[in-house]
């Protein structure tokens, strides 16, 4: 039987002072950044957390800006780049976490900076700050169905489901959990609600909400604003990638077609790529096995620092 590795609790501050949480899995060894998908917490992590700390790294995964127990940004700043911005900063926190400072060899250096693995908008936020011009901040890099280029109409979708109830919020969380299943019907029921419990919150009126910031999608600076900008920056961005990379794609992705993975890999030519059949968008959830498989093969790879 496997292990539970139950993480310890951390907090960060984020590029505009903001805070951040986060769990920690595993106690000493290379660092891995976990950056959730929008609209999710690190709790989506809590598998990946743990196969990473069996392996004999760190796993760090943080609630990104605006979502779980970090703070909701007063200026509402949840562009693309607010993100991306968060990420070089952790990258450069937990560098210094895992002793990079005292290292004098280059190659160790570099091995000592935290990997990161970004699903969807932790994905665009990782691969930003790793190649928004700046030199690159991680060791290696994990896209978890996310391109610089995805299909707009899946995006609306995703973003429809994520505004049907955001205000109005529901009655109960199996209300709650009646919406994700007609959502993801291809997808088992879980037998308990404490997974879904952790993505709401119980509000003064008896209401239950997603557990992020409504202006992550409805304010001034919200997600998705300028996106063509965001694209070309997000194909500037592969093009600067030259550390080892990884792209798992749902087979049946509702963001990420064939097209878009080739295309990709024209961009960034050595990355790996992996088709996890019977998954779509949300990858690790539908799927979980398959996952695990090919970011174990990854990070065994990678160089380990002595």
């Amino acid at each position: 039987m496997t292990r539970h590795i139950a993480p310890a609790a951390a907090m960060f501050t984020g590029a505009s002072g903001n805070t951040l949480a986060g769990d920690v899995y595993g106690e000493d060894g290379a660092p891995v950044l976990l950056l959730h998908g929008g609209g999710q917490t690190r709790h989506a992590w809590k598998k990946a957390g743990e196969l990473i700390a069996r392996m004999g790294r760190v796993a760090y995964a943080v609630d990104q800006r605006g979502h779980g127990d970090s703070e909701w940004v007063k200026d509402g700043a949840y562009q693309y780049e607010d993100f991306a911005a968060d990420a070089r900063v952790l990258a450069d926190t937990l560098a210094r976490r895992s002793g990079i400072g005292e290292r004098s060899d280059a190659v160790l250096r570099t091995a000592m900076r935290p990997v990161a693995v970004g699903a969807s908008l932790g994905g665009m936020a990782a691969l930003l700050a790793n190649g928004g011009g700046q030199g690159e901040v991680f060791s290696a890099l994990v896209l978890v169905d996310i391109t610089p280029r995805i299909d707009s109409d899946g995006v609306a979708r995703i973003q429809g489901f994520m505004r049907a109830q955001l205000r109005e919020g529901f009655g109960s969380i199996a209300e709650a959990a009646d919406a994700v299943a007609a959502y993801l019907p291809h997808r088992p029921r879980p037998r308990s609600h404490e997974g879904l419990k952790k993505n709401l919150r119980l509000h003064p009126d008896g209401r239950w909400r997603w557990h992020w910031d409504p202006k992550f999608l409805e304010g001034n600076r919200r997600i998705g604003a300028g996106s063509d900008e965001v694209e070309r920056k997000l194909v500037e961005a592969a093009r600067r990638t030259t550390i080892p990379a990884l792209l798992v794609r749902g087979a049946s992705s509702e963001l990420v077609g064939e097209e878009h993975a080739r295309d990709f890999l024209k961009l960034v030519p050595h990355a790996r790529y992996v088709d996890v059949s019977g998954a779509r968008h949300m990858v690790a959830g539908d799927r979980n096995d398959q996952f695990a498989s090919a970011i174990e093969k990854f990070l065994s790879e990678l160089k380990m620092p002595a």
